[in-house]
């Protein structure tokens, strides 16, 4: 049976939730040609939004845990495109990686380290991609990360 996603998130100790409705009037992926553009996912963790500023109340190591959480979001939306298969995937092209964050905050990329980690311990060096870490004022919903994603499927629609 071939490896899925889902089942590569439970050997890593995690699991893949359902993938999220859209919150407005957007779609949650669009596919053109081989590519497959994630809409922002927002740092969920148990049914909850991980919430706060990192720099201001939200530790680095809890901003990581909340880009992590993210990038579950964004697994799942990728998951129900690809109907969950690991084989579906060449490559992740690139993650835009959100961080509310106190004005005098400069870390962003360590936190942004909690999404890339995961998506190379999921697809091994095709988990590796280019970024964008990106400070921001406030995220929807009072969200800690928010986390998009283009990725390079292996056939055309």
């Amino acid at each position: 049976m071939p490896e899925t996603i889902a089942s590569r998130l439970s050997a890593l100790g995690h699991r893949l939730p359902e993938a999220s409705a859209p919150a407005a009037n957007y779609v949650s992926t669009v596919r053109t040609g081989n590519l497959l553009v994630i809409s922002g996912q927002i740092s969920v963790r148990n049914d909850a939004v991980l919430m706060g500023i990192v720099g201001a109340g939200v530790s680095v190591e809890e901003g990581r845990l909340a880009a992590e959480c993210a990038a579950i979001g964004v697994l799942s939306q990728i998951a129900a495109a690809t109907d969950g298969s690991l084989a579906a995937i060449r490559r992740i092209v690139r993650l835009g990686v959100f961080i509310a964050s106190a004005p005098d905050f400069a870390e962003q990329s360590q936190v942004a380290n909690g999404a890339s980690d995961l998506f190379v311990e999921v697809f091994g060096d095709a988990g590796r991609h280019a970024r964008a870490a990106v400070g921001v004022a406030a995220l929807p919903a009072g969200a800690t990360v928010e986390v998009d994603a283009l990725v390079e499927l292996e056939t055309a629609a």
